[in-house]
């Protein structure tokens, strides 16, 4: 049982421009109360074979986090295409928003992203140098990825002696 649930993540402004910041209204309840923030990141994943192109678009901590209902806007730089091999921009890629509760990644949100030229022309024919301001991301926002991991959220009811409102370790095998 987690502490924390995403109840919902609405991509805005999509499609857009590669170059157009990513905004994400992130939604979700915490069922107890946390005596740290909760870190929310964003990445890019820059090659689906090597990890060292990924790149880090934001990360925020938000708290303190109480019994309730909570929703934001997290925005986030696009990906510098400096950083990413020429013949990975076009195509498929994939976006992780990751939360993590005091070091520790208990969810995992992934969308594909498909970057394409925005001109039919360019889509048949493409230039021999990728013109940037020239490609359109979709983000195929109606199928995330959820992905869960079971960690252990220590509550400030836990630490005060408040019994009940801490969750175990997970289980062991």
């Amino acid at each position: 049982m987690s502490a924390v649930y995403i109840t919902n993540v609405t991509v805005l402004d999509n499609p857009a421009s590669f170059s157009s910041p990513f905004q994400f209204e992130i939604s979700y309840e915490c069922v107890t109360s946390l005596k740290d923030d909760l870190e929310w990141k964003l990445i890019y994943v820059g090659s689906a074979e090597d990890e060292t192109y990924d790149q880090l678009l934001e990360s925020v901590l938000v708290g303190p986090v109480n019994v309730g209902n909570y929703r934001f806007v997290l925005q986030a730089d696009p990906p510098d295409p400096s950083k990413i091999r020429e013949e990975d921009i076009i195509g498929v890629t994939v976006l992780l928003l990751t939360c993590s509760y005091m070091g520790q990644e208990f969810v995992r949100v992934g969308y594909y992203v498909n970057n394409d030229y925005d001109d039919e022309q360019l889509r048949e024919e493409p230039p021999q140098k990728v013109l940037i301001d020239r490609i359109q991301r979709n983000i195929l926002s109606d199928k995330p990825r959820v992905t869960k991991f079971p960690i252990y959220f220590q509550s400030d009811n836990a630490e005060n002696g408040g019994g009940g409102g801490g969750q175990g370790p997970p289980p062991q095998d």
